[in-house]
């Protein structure tokens, strides 16, 4: 089923160089330290070399090991089928071939394999052992499925009869069948009996529990299974699950995103569970089905008989499966689609104007969804034809409004670009420049009418964001916001001018010389935020302006000290940031990282500051309450107020406000709040350490790396099991790995190696896993580093990762030098250094004895080595000495003589004679 891959051509003079043979020598050097990879790189070249058939035989059988390590098993049960063609009694061959196809769930024919196995070595009790595991297994799962059939025909007459009236019994069949369908066999044999044509009934029913249940069961059929989500989609119609997606019904709604969001998953990756027999020799193309379902999704947009949370779900979801997930992938066709079909839709949701005729159901989370969407679209685009052409349909769509349609058209205009500039803010520029939309916005922002004066208002504030405009607003908008805010009556409106003064006053950010208002002024206005902040009278929407208004008056350090001080201002806050409003996110964030000083600050150059005086450039000043006391005073009364239980529930959200950019600001906060080691319980016992993990694994590279340092930092404090318990503690070991990358600052992979030294002291799954990770290579990279504490660390972290029997193999590979460096190191002057070293000499000869006779051959100064750590003043430098000659004793006669004929026994014996020293 799986083609050969094709020969590699070698060049005829490296052909006299490098025999088959050699290469294969190679392979298996390679394999025995664990780079199953290189292995298999090897292999491939050897077969290449190779005519002979047995010995391309045992080059497939080895290629078979390999893939099974990389998990690549239909290769592996390819080449494995290649070695059996040649030699049907190769049991190595068919053993490796029933292993892969276990793991494909051919589960019959793994047996077959295995029955050869023990026929041809009847005593092998390795072959003995895996058919009785294997048959046991295969018996459970033939039970089930004939259990299984008269279940699923009995669930789905009690939730189709119209006559059951018993609501419990309907509830139970309904849970038993969302069950089921999580189980492969369960998912097949509902598949197999007419499931979906049943589910399709359920779901025609329109009452909101059998639709929840149909949807659920839906998803288990669709987890990771292409071919069965196609037929899926073919027999229920995108146009029917976009529907059931805009429905009413909150719930329902939330379950058709979810089977949605597993079916693009499924089209896009799947396979992982299809049983892959002769049908592997089609190739599925589910393009055509994306495209269809996207399709379905913008149209919904655009549809007025769809609901507020509808919509919001169906820009969720464009957002999370049309940009690329990686710069590093080259095809961003989806999204260039998306803009060609689909940006004007996109554009329709983020210039709804509430409260005007014929305007679109919106949430309050709608724009700010699309603003996101379009900005992940614009970011998605290669180069300047695809974000010119981008610009241009932008430009067209306002113009559309503005030109045409009076008053109602130029506030949808000026809308579109309040949304343009939170999101792609490129094309919110180029489209607030466009003639009469900035006169427009200061003319409207005098406007008698609230809801026309709130959208001017808006788009002045975000139009201040950016330095460009912030000079030309300052010049022309500031007596305007100052009037709104001195003598509107409505809040709702002074609250936006406020932030529009509160952000053009901190444009010299944390520069304590650049002030824009008069001393005092800043002041005053954090105090009206907070006022509102905390107001419940006045409505979630407009108190989070009170935030955005803080996030940008908290760079001055007055501002921050009152703000940790007002405890009610600050609960406050973390309440509406465990809200449904999730728009306020950013400005959370934002603020916490002021409160911190938690953003990115370099000393400055003494040398460029005199050059500056000299100059007489300006020169930033920092303002004295931002001195370390200060933020250590300010982020100990934010953790008295809780904010780890507020930045964990901000985690957790599935909204698309929770941007890349806003996960890193709440990566830079918890960083702040774990940098002293007595605060760490804390911070995991209010579930920090669980909201890392996800912080850690996605959005920007600056993010995940604060994440994973934050992460190191508690796992080298606090007890790892008790900080991440269960499964989670292996969660872990991918971010501490990411800090050894060599882009990485010397403190942070300092940290990454403390951090992993504990781990791979707690069992050997968590040093299969750094294993895994393929940390090792790096670890001992760093053993070589000239900072003697990353040093340290590194021969440490090695020194717990010499448990594992791959590692202590690495020690022998043929031309290494990793066991000579830990003889030199175990004589070093540094006591630290030495006895790490040692330490790990001491449990390499004790758990892998060949070790022993290797030592003495590694360098020539070995004797003396050992010498010095019996006779250093430092117990446990005695110790470990002890413990490396006795293995060395009793391993092997020759070094037992070499040492016998040295002082060694001299100075074992005034040692055994010490009574202080047991």
């Amino acid at each position: 089923a799986v083609p050969s891959p094709p020969r590699t051509p070698v060049p005829t003079g490296a052909r006299r160089q490098v025999t088959a043979g050699q290469l294969r020598e190679r392979g298996n050097a390679l394999f025995q330290a664990g780079d199953h990879a290189a292995a298999l790189t090897a292999y491939t070249q050897a077969l290449s070399l190779c005519d002979a058939e047995t010995e391309r035989a045992v080059l497939h059988r080895n290629r078979a090991a390999c893939y099974l390590k990389l998990e690549d098993y239909a290769k592996a049960e390819a080449d494995a089928s290649k070695a059996i063609e040649a030699d049907g009694r190769d049991v190595k061959a068919l053993f490796r071939r029933s292993q892969a196809l276990q793991k494909l769930g051919r589960l019959d024919q793994a047996v077959s394999d295995l029955q050869r196995c023990v026929s041809l070595e009847p005593k092998n009790k390795a072959f003995q052992e895996a058919l009785r595991t294997l048959g046991s297994s295969m018996h459970e799962k033939m039970k089930t499925m004939s259990c299984t059939d008269s279940k699923v025909e009995q669930m789905f007459q009690i939730l189709l009869d119209p006559e059951e009236k018993d609501a419990d019994k309907k509830q139970k069949a309904a849970q038993n069948l969302i069950v089921l369908a999580r189980e492969e066999a369960g998912a097949e044999k509902i598949f197999q009996s007419d499931g979906v044509r049943l589910l399709t009934q359920l779901l025609d029913t329109a009452k909101a529990d059998l639709m929840l249940a149909a949807l659920r069961t839906l998803v288990g059929l669709c987890s990771g299974h292409r071919s069965r989500t196609m037929a899926i989609l073919a027999e229920l119609g995108a146009p029917r699950l976009s529907a059931v997606l805009g429905v009413e019904h909150e719930q329902v709604s939330l379950a058709a995103c979810n089977l949605l969001h597993v079916m693009f998953d499924s089209l896009k990756e799947g396979l992982q569970k299809d049983f892959r027999g002769k049908e592997d020799a089609v190739v599925l193309d589910s393009s055509k089905d994306l495209k269809l379902l996207i399709k379905h999704l913008l149209e919904l947009l655009a549809l007025e008989g769809a609901s507020a949370h509808g919509r919001d779900n169906a820009l969720n979801l464009l957002i999370k499966v049309v940009p690329r997930k990686s710069p590093k992938e080259m095809n961003n066709s989806m999204s260039l689609w998306v803009i060609d079909q689909g940006l004007k839709k996109i554009l329709e949701v983020g210039s709804t104007v509430c409260g005007t005729p014929g305007s679109l159901p919106v949430t309050e989370n709608s724009r700010m969804s699309a603003s996101v969407l379009l900005s992940k679209l614009y970011d998605d685009l290669k180069c300047d034809a695809e974000r010119e052409n981008f610009h241009h349909l932008c430009e067209d769509y306002v113009r559309s409004w503005f030109e045409g349609h009076e008053l109602a058209g130029k506030l949808r205009a000026i809308q579109m670009v309040s949304c343009l500039l939170q999101g792609p803010s490129d094309a919110g520029n180029r489209v607030l420049e466009l003639e009469g939309i900035m006169d427009s916005v200061l003319s409207l922002c005098a406007s008698v009418c609230e809801a026309h004066q709130l959208v001017a208002v808006e788009a002045l504030i975000h139009a201040a964001d950016k330095a460009k405009r912030a000079s030309f607003i300052t010049a022309n908008g500031v007596s305007l916001l100052k009037e709104i805010y001195k003598h509107s009556e409505r809040d709702s409106i002074r609250i936006r001018a406020l932030v529009g003064l509160c952000k053009l006053g901190s444009a010299g950010g944390t520069d304590f010389s650049m002030k824009q208002f008069a001393e005092g002024s800043t002041m005053k206005l954090a105090k009206q935020c907070r006022k509102w902040l905390c107001n419940e009278a006045i409505d979630a929407g407009t108190r989070r302006w009170a935030v955005e208004g803080l996030a940008y008056l908290t760079f001055d350090a007055d501002v921050k000290e009152e703000f940790v001080e007002d405890k009610a201002a600050m609960q406050a806050m973390f309440h509406l940031a465990k809200s449904e409003d999730r728009s306020v996110l950013y400005a959370v964030a934002s603020t916490l990282v002021n409160c911190t000083n938690s953003y990115d600050h370099e000393e400055p150059d003494p040398q460029m500051l005199e050059l500056a005086k000299y100059a007489k450039q300006h020169i930033p000043e920092q303002h004295p309450k931002d001195k370390p006391d200060f933020v250590k005073r300010r982020v100990r009364k934010l953790l008295t107020a809780g904010v780890v239980s507020a930045l964990a529930c901000m985690v957790k959200s599935e909204n698309p406000a929770l941007t890349n950019s806003c996960r890193e600001l709440i990566s830079r906060v918890f960083l702040a709040l774990v940098e002293e080691a007595e605060d760490r319980g804390g911070v995991v016992a209010q579930g920090g350490g669980k909201a890392l993990i996800p912080l850690s694994l996605e959005g920007t590279e600056v993010g995940q790396t604060k994440a994973a340092q934050a992460l190191a930092k508690i796992t080298i404090t606090s007890n790892p099991e008790m900080a991440f318990p269960g499964e989670r503690i292996y969660e872990v070991v991918r971010p501490l790995v990411s800090l050894l990358h060599l882009q990485r600052t010397g403190l942070e992979n300092f940290e990454g190696l403390m951090a992993l030294t504990n781990l791979a002291g707690i069992s050997e799954r968590l040093r299969q896993k750094i294993l895994k990770e393929k940390a090792v290579p790096m670890i001992e990279g760093y053993m070589f580093e000239e900072h003697e504490l990353i040093r340290l660390a590194a021969t440490e972290c090695m020194c717990n990762m010499a448990m594992s029997k791959e590692v202590q193999e690495l020690f022998l590979a043929e031309g290494s030098d990793r066991l000579k460096l830990m003889v030199l190191y175990s004589g070093e002057e540094d006591e630290k250094l030495r006895r790490a070293a040692s330490g790990t000499l001491a449990m390499l000869t004790a758990l892998h004895p060949p070790i022993c006779k290797r030592i003495p051959q590694v360098t020539v100064h070995w004797l003396e080595i050992l010498q010095a750590l019996l006779l250093s003043p430092s117990m446990e430098l005695q110790h470990r000495g002890a413990v490396v000659v006795m293995n060395m004793m009793v391993a092997e006669r020759e070094v037992a003589e070499q040492l016998i004929a040295s002082e060694m026994l001299e100075i074992l014996s005034v040692l055994a004679k010490d009574k202080d020293k047991p």
